[in-house]
């Protein structure tokens, strides 16, 4: 039991995250890339704030794998490296907490161009 409702918690988080964006995309002219840096820089000013890291606690994986729980990673990484090296954990913060997901971007993309066979239109 314990485990279905940790799943039902991050199933209505992490749906409640994916039913703002359709929201946003429907009723507003905003492009989804807008709204992806939207979600972003939302995800940092709440992670920096303190106010996600309750979202976290209570949703998990629900709340740090839409594009919300990359910003707040991103903001939690640069406090933890900016405690421990100062003002260049400005720097570094954010690049250790991106590089897996930019790796894993890399290599995706590389996969599938050894694998795809595109045509001309």
């Amino acid at each position: 039991m314990t485990v279905f409702l940790a799943l039902l918690k991050a199933f209505l988080v992490g749906g409640l995250i994916c039913v703002i964006g359709q929201l946003l995309i429907d009723l507003t002219k905003l492009t989804p890339g807008k709204i992806l840096v939207l979600f972003v820089v939302v995800g940092v000013v709440l992670g920096a704030l303190g106010l996600y890291a309750p979202v976290v606690r209570f949703a998990g994986c629900g709340a740090t794998i839409p594009l919300v729980g990359f910003g707040y990673n991103l903001a939690e990484k640069t406090k933890l490296a900016v405690s421990q090296e100062g003002l260049m954990g400005v720097l570094t913060g954010p690049l250790c907490a991106a590089s897996a997901g930019i790796m894993a971007a890399i290599l995706g993309g590389l996969i599938v161009a050894l694998f795809a066979k595109p045509k001309e239109k």
